[in-house]
């Protein structure tokens, strides 16, 4: 491997999303260079990585911001960086971050709890698959971010003529899952951001009505028509951490937050969101008192130094 690499590339969609990390990265001193998407192209039999430590920042809401997204491009692109050695950082989260069905099975797997689900890739079939599931229901696309396409059927017969019409969310996969409602109790919803696996911080996050776009980032609070958050600082029980921590490591997340919220009708602990990209909350040192993205960046430089060892470079980031 080169020498003359930058240390880090950071490959990404959304062109503001990650101006904090950056700002991070450059207080660190880390040697770094900025990877978007559009207008990436690949040779696979060449096509170098451009840093000896690769970060994908790719985001499942990005196909809401343009028909021609990156994600399954993302996923061919990190396979041949990774063929040809190099270290893609949460890489193996896309698998898990692109596809809701995978997540609710996962969470099952674990003996833990989510929202009573059921997957169909027809229209057709979702009143049918819907049967014993208690109403109101919550359609949801496979791929989804910032609670994209999320509609609620109060009925049987109103899910039956949205299914009929074609009109029930479906994605860019082609993947729908019906999904029991659950009313959050007092309102809320828990994230847990994690970090190589452990427990890095959770925020509390309100919002009125039941508005599904929950995305705690500077740049997802200022877009038009983004509902108004409440986010506190929380501390979840340990049984709970335990359970984030476990799925984090199953998922094989290595920076991601896991959303779970409490059934309001029966107080169980419902995991039902795993989130394979953080932006980290918005105003982080007056909502946490401190900035994780210095902690990302920390772990990110040992990351970096490990990549130089193995390759007889030696030098720290």
């Amino acid at each position: 491997m080169s020498a003359t690499l930058p240390d880090l590339a950071v490959v990404y969609e959304h062109p503001e999303w990650f101006e904090p990390l950056f700002a991070a990265l450059d207080r660190h001193g880390v040697s770094y260079v900025k990877v978007p998407l559009a207008g990436s192209t690949f040779d696979p039999a060449a096509s170098p990585a451009p840093a000896r430590v690769v970060f994908s920042r790719v985001a499942m809401s990005s196909f809401l911001r343009d028909p021609e997204h990156p994600i399954f491009y993302a996923q061919s692109l990190f396979e041949h960086w990774r063929g040809l050695g190099t270290r893609v950082v949460n890489a193996s989260a896309l698998n898990i971050d692109t596809s809701k069905a995978r997540q609710m099975s996962l969470i099952a797997r674990l003996g833990l709890k989510g929202p009573a689900t059921r997957v169909a890739h027809r229209q057709a079939d979702i009143p049918a698959a819907a049967e014993g599931l208690r109403y109101p229901v919550l359609v949801k696309a496979d791929i989804g971010g910032a609670g994209a396409g999320i509609t609620r059927y109060e009925t049987p017969e109103k899910l039956a003529e949205a299914a009929g019409e074609s009109w029930c969310p479906v994605g860019v996969n082609g993947i729908s899952l019906i999904q029991e409602y659950a009313p959050r109790r007092d309102g809320k919803i828990t994230r847990v951001e994690t970090l190589n696996g452990r427990f890095l911080y959770a925020i509390d996050i309100e919002s009125p009505g039941d508005a599904f776009d929950l995305c705690p980032a500077d740049a997802c609070l200022v877009r038009p028509g983004a509902p108004t958050l409440t986010m506190t600082k929380t501390t979840p029980p340990p049984e709970i951490i335990e359970a984030v921590e476990r799925l984090a490591v199953a998922a094989e997340l290595e920076v991601g937050g896991i959303e779970y919220l409490i059934d309001d009708r029966d107080g169980s602990v419902l995991f039902y969101d795993i989130n394979g990209l953080s932006n980290f909350v918005a105003k982080p040192v007056e909502v946490l008192g401190f900035d994780p993205h210095d902690d990302l960046v920390d772990w990110l430089k040992g990351i970096v130094v490990e990549e130089k060892n193995k390759h007889g470079l030696g030098a720290a980031a």
